[in-house]
């Protein structure tokens, strides 16, 4: 059985191939530029290139494939087309399953950051390529970019309330990923995927002044003026806009996730919040 990962040279693709050689499979790695996974080359992976935009190439680069590893793209206004593209050629090559990375409770989800994830579940409900989806809930790895910035000051800054996160790894959902493409009984499975750990961002700042050792404490602040801030600290104004009606969408639940469909999947809970932000600050 031929296991691919399209998107491998991204965080997550690197961590489910990195899951997959533990595990005794050589897989597939399909990525735009080859260069940057020059070492998974080395190990023995099979990198073959191709863009989501480029239906030839990804032709050439799922042949002989089973299953597949989808993992959303991270171009906005694009990613429907672009998975559209890595549909059609699943289906041209018969791979027997799919798995795509989506967003907890998709179909519903009012985040902007839903739209495209919702649309590409809609292209594989009429295709007829097999499928599975990974709901993927936030990251705690999500955090780290202002994690520098929170500790420094002592303030994290959010628009959430009171609202509850289940995060868990990177690694935790590479894993997940992971034992779906290597057992069987997956196929038209749908998985809400969320972590043990349920934290309001109070309970958020504490992990990161417990991981930190020193008193972080959180501010909540009105979705544009968070935005404000995520665009002063640098980040393009369409992304601020996304992250900041995330959290609004936090404050509503759409991300409190207790399906358990993740620690199934694992066979062990997630990983703890304090341990993501204790190793990144080591």
């Amino acid at each position: 059985m031929t296991v691919a990962i399209a998107g491998a040279s991204g965080q997550l693709g690197r961590l489910v191939v990195e899951e997959l050689l533990r595990a005794g499979r050589t897989p597939v790695a399909i990525v735009r530029d080859p260069q940057k996974v020059a070492d998974l080359a080395e190990r023995g992976v099979d990198v073959r290139q191709a863009a989501y935009g480029d239906a030839a190439a990804l032709d050439r680069a799922l042949a002989g494939v089973d299953r597949l590893l989808l993992i959303s793209g991270n171009e906005f206004g694009e990613r429907v087309a672009q998975h559209t593209n890595v549909i059609r050629a699943a289906e041209r090559a018969g791979v027997q399953l799919l798995a795509y990375t989506s967003i907890p409770g998709a179909t519903e989800n009012p985040l902007i950051l839903a739209q495209e994830h919702r649309g590409t579940e809609a292209v594989l409900a009429e295709s007829t390529v097999p499928y599975t989806l990974l709901r993927n809930s936030w990251y705690w790895e999500n955090y780290l970019g202002g994690l520098a910035h929170a500790v420094e000051s002592g303030v994290l800054h959010g628009a959430a309330g009171q609202g509850r996160v289940a995060g868990a790894s990177r690694a935790d959902y590479a894993a997940a990923a992971a034992r779906v493409l290597t057992t069987d009984g997956h196929e038209g499975r749908v998985y809400e995927l969320g972590g043990d750990e349920r934290l309001t961002y109070a309970e958020l700042a504490q992990a990161i002044s417990e991981a930190a050792g020193k008193p972080v404490r959180y501010e909540n602040l009105a979705e544009a003026d968070y935005a404000a801030v995520l665009e002063q600290a640098g980040l393009p104004a369409v992304y601020a806009k996304a992250l900041a009606d995330a959290d609004t969408g936090i404050a509503a639940g759409v991300l409190d996730v207790d399906s358990g469909d993740l620690q199934k999947l694992l066979g062990r809970p997630s990983t703890p919040a304090v341990e993501v932000f204790r190793a990144a600050l080591s």
